[in-house]
């Protein structure tokens, strides 16, 4: 195996075993949502308001995001409105109950870092950025051979 296998199946490894790890606590802590589901309200709150920021930014086609936008608002995590300026365009904002939900969601993240901080405290500045360098540069070649079958998430 040489290194670059090496280090996709190290990839593998890694998010495989976090979410192992991750998966019963949050069951358990936000049970009767699916992960998407709160993944789309995390994306809410970060500001990804329309159906065309939230597939972009989770990866999903309009019309699965159009779905899930219409179970959450039934489950009462979110409401739709329109901005003055714009009646045509339907944007989400998080209820009560999504903020509470976003809350559980980023305790859990905020538990499972520390949970890692041994790790993490033994990484150098440097280190990291050449982490988060190399995985911006992965992410955007995969982007462009997303792009090459067709296929335009960041527009789809």
């Amino acid at each position: 195996m040489n290194k670059k296998e090496l280090l996709l199946m190290n990839f593998r490894d890694l998010f495989n075993k976090m979410a192992w790890l991750n998966k019963p606590k949050m069951e358990a802590c936000l049970k009767g949502y699916k992960p998407s589901e709160v993944h789309c309200v995390e994306s809410i709150e970060h500001g990804n308001t329309n159906v065309t920021k939230l597939a972009e930014a989770l990866y999903m086609t309009r019309g699965a995001i159009s779905k899930m936008t219409k179970k959450l608002i039934e489950k009462g995590l979110i409401e739709s409105y329109q901005k003055p300026d714009n009646k045509k365009e339907i944007h989400f904002r998080l209820t009560e109950q999504g903020k509470e939900i976003y809350k559980i969601h980023d305790e859990l993240h905020k538990e499972f870092l520390e949970r890692d901080k041994a790790v993490f405290e033994q990484v150098t500045e440097e280190q990291f950025d050449f982490m988060i360098s190399f995985a911006e540069k992965y992410n955007k070649h995969l982007d462009v051979e997303i792009k090459k079958h067709g296929v335009d998430i960041k527009s789809e």
